[in-house]
Parts: C-alpha cells; sequence; structure tokens
C-alpha cells in the first residue's frame, strides 16, 4: 500500500484543538497555526478580551471555535473548558499546553512562594490540563497531545531556576504519560522553543548583555518568529507523527547543539 501524500499527514481537517495559553506569543501562533492547518481551534487564557480577539483570529481563517476564559491554576476553568468544548464539538483531538510564567532573580534568595507559583503555572498546570482532556480521549482511544517545553529544559540560564526546574519536569511528565498512555491511542509530545521575540521580550533581546549572548549562541544568527514554531506542533498533532511519542522536539536556531559560535 502507498503511504499518504505528505499534505493529508499533515492536515488537520476535521480535528478539533484546544490551546491552553493559546492567546498570546508563542501559544497565538499555534492557535492560528492549527487553524490555518485545518483545526477547529479553542483558544483559552485569562483574559477574556484577548480570547474573543483570538477567537475572531481563528474565525477569519474559516474554522470554528469557542470563548472560553481559563486558569491553568483553577482546575474547575479547565474542566468547564473541556466540558464546553465537548458539549459544542463532540471531542478533542489535540490539546497544546501553552500558559507559563517566568521570573528572574539569584536562586539563593528566591521567595519560596514565588517559587511554588510557577511551578503550579508551568508544571502542575499542564498536569492538570493532560489529566482533564486526557480522560476523554482515552475513553475514545484517539489524542494528540503537546506540552511546551524550552531550552531550560536541557541547559540552565542565569537566575532562572524555578522555571528550569518546572520545564525540565515538563518534559519527564511528558515522557511518563506517553508511557502510560501510548497503547491507548493518545500520543504524548512536547516542543522546546528556543529564543523567540515577543513583546515581552524584544527589550531584553534586543538591548541588553544577555540578549547579545543568547543571539551569539543561536547558530543561526537570529531569534526565532513565533510562527516558526506552527510546524513542529502541527506535525506532532498529525497522522505524519503517528508513531512519535514521549518526544521533546527542539525548534531553536540550533541554540542546544551550539559550542563555540566564534
Amino acid at each position: 500500500m502507498l503511504p499518504q501524500s505528505i499534505p493529508n499527514l499533515l492536515s488537520l481537517a476535521d480535528r478539533v484543538a484546544v490551546v491552553v495559553g493559546g492567546t498570546s506569543g508563542i501559544g497565538l501562533a499555534l492557535s492560528l497555526g492549527l487553524a490555518a492547518a485545518g483545526a477547529d481551534v479553542v483558544a483559552s487564557a485569562r483574559r477574556e478580551q484577548q480570547v474573543s480577539e483570538t477567537a475572531t483570529a481563528i474565525e477569519q481563517l474559516g474554522r470554528r471555535t469557542l470563548r472560553i476564559a481559563s486558569d491553568v491554576g483553577d482546575r474547575a476553568s479547565l474542566q468547564s473548558l473541556c466540558d464546553r468544548t465537548l458539549e459544542q464539538f463532540g471531542k478533542v483531538d489535540i490539546l497544546v499546553n501553552c500558559a507559563g510564567r517566568i521570573r528572574r532573580a539569584p536562586t539563593l534568595t528566591f521567595p519560596e512562594d514565588q517559587w511554588n507559583e510557577i511551578l503550579d503555572t508551568n508544571l502542575t498546570g499542564t498536569l492538570r490540563g493532560c489529566q482533564i482532556f486526557g480522560a476523554p480521549m482515552l475513553e475514545r482511544g484517539y489524542g494528540r497531545i503537546v506540552n511546551i517545553a524550552s531550552l531550560n529544559t536541557f541547559v540552565s540560564l542565569n537566575e532562572v531556576a524555578a522555571y528550569a526546574a518546572s520545564k525540565a519536569a515538563v518534559a519527564a511528565l511528558t515522557r511518563s504519560l506517553a508511557v502510560e498512555w501510548s497503547r491507548r491511542g493518545v500520543l504524548v509530545n512536547a516542543v522546546a522553543p528556543g529564543v523567540f521575540r515577543t513583546a515581552l521580550n524584544a527589550e531584553l533581546l534586543d538591548s541588553t548583555p544577555r540578549g547579545q549572548e543568547l543571539l551569539l549562541r543561536t547558530p543561526m544568527a537570529r531569534f526565532g518568529r513565533t510562527e516558526e514554531v506552527v510546524g513542529a506542533v502541527v506535525y506532532l498533532a498529525s497522522e505524519a507523527a503517528s508513531y512519535v511519542s514521549g518526544q521533546t522536539l527542539a525548534v531553536d536556531g540550533g541554540f542546544l547543539a551550539s559550542g563555540v559560535n566564534q
């Protein structure tokens, strides 16, 4: 039997995707990218205005959506997001966990409450999403979950220990769920973005020694554009990745391969 054509393998037509943290930065790019690949997409986050604006952009691509705010720190809000999506569409094929937070400060004096907040959002929030949306996927025998990891999953950047710990744990959680769920039709992978310019970090990247060092460490000699993460997530969400589970795919311009660049 001849394999399907590549365009068909990568198509997300008739799929339903939920992107948690999907209304700004990389999450917004992923919401729109999944819609452009053919999926109906529910992009959710805490701010209702951003949810509504993103939903309008998804509808302009000809896809269906819902306007539902949620908070990864609030299990009930994620459950409501899942329930309402299932009520409207009858299924969730794809989940992308993209909500996150970071704070830079010396680890020696890092406040424990802020440490816990970062781990609760980045790690436990990812777990909540996987548990809540994974349950109907496992019942149905089909699902694609893509968690968002980080360069910090693999290497340390100065004074972001809580973020690094949380993102290393996201990769471990991804592998653990893949071991438990793959045989039941739910494939769990992660994407580790490199350094991407967004509205929140543009000044740091363009005007500080830290930004200069990050650029020097990137063999492609430029920062990423948020839409450049889309291909990896579409791939992992599609039938092209039907035998891929438990992996963390770096989209980093060569950063993790870098040693001496000069």
